[in-house]
């Protein structure tokens, strides 16, 4: 139940948030469709990291300790988060991958089309070069936690898809922690269907739900 209920109020809670279409170049705004998908996918993500043992704040100084320089985020955390977005939205143009802000988080919508062959869990070749723009932008912002989440449709059975999108979430962040990404950054977790984005009754509904999110968290000090 806490983990629905917080998922819940942190959805409601957005009013509204700024989507970046990587294949036309424009920024989009909604406050309904766009808000409540992009709400309930990090609504998951922080009722999933609320509900594990390691609190926040510890994790937090981990990652911070580990950072250049170690210490608290210098200039803000908005300021921060929104360098970090302006030089994701340069690296991902027209790759496929959308950014999307959500109060001081940023998240990376990665279509399943562009990153795994039908049912593989093996991250596909030609998605190699868009995940290395994105570990170089980690890799300067190193104040982040980098959760990387795996989703699926709901075709097939419950148990399969959970251990599908588990398995996608660990290649990608195995692969970022290849390209220099401190895995005490890292945080794979697998949604199985149980988030999606769209609806699973169209063909169109069920390639928007089969992807994985990074979502990037500032570590601040509590």
């Amino acid at each position: 139940m806490k983990y629905f209920a917080l998922a819940t109020a942190l959805a409601v809670s957005i009013t509204g948030c700024s989507t970046y279409d990587a294949y036309t170049g424009e920024e989009k705004t909604s406050n309904t469709a766009i808000g409540a998908s992009i709400g309930a996918s990090v609504g998951a993500v922080a009722a999933y990291l609320a509900n594990k043992d390691e609190k926040s704040g510890t994790r937090n100084r981990r990652i911070l300790a580990a950072a250049a320089g170690g210490g608290a985020i210098g200039g803000g955390v908005g300021y921060y988060m929104d360098s970090q977005e302006a030089e994701l939205r340069k690296q991902l143009r027209g790759t496929g991958v959308s950014v999307q802000r959500v109060g001081d988080n940023v998240n990376l919508i990665m279509p399943g089309n562009i990153t795994f062959g039908s049912g593989r869990t093996a991250i596909a070749s030609n998605f190699y070069e868009v995940l290395d723009s994105v570990a170089v932008v980690l890799e300067e912002y190193d104040k982040t936690l980098v959760v990387v989440a795996g989703h699926t449709d709901s075709d097939g059975s419950e148990a399969f898809n959970q251990q599908l999108s588990e398995d996608r979430a660990h290649s990608v962040a195995e692969y970022l922690k290849v390209k220099g990404i401190n895995e005490v950054r890292l945080e794979p977790v697998g949604f199985g269907e149980s988030e999606p984005i769209a609806s699973n009754s169209t063909a169109e509904g069920k390639a928007l739900n089969r992807r994985v999110e990074i979502t990037l968290m500032p570590a601040t000090e509590e």
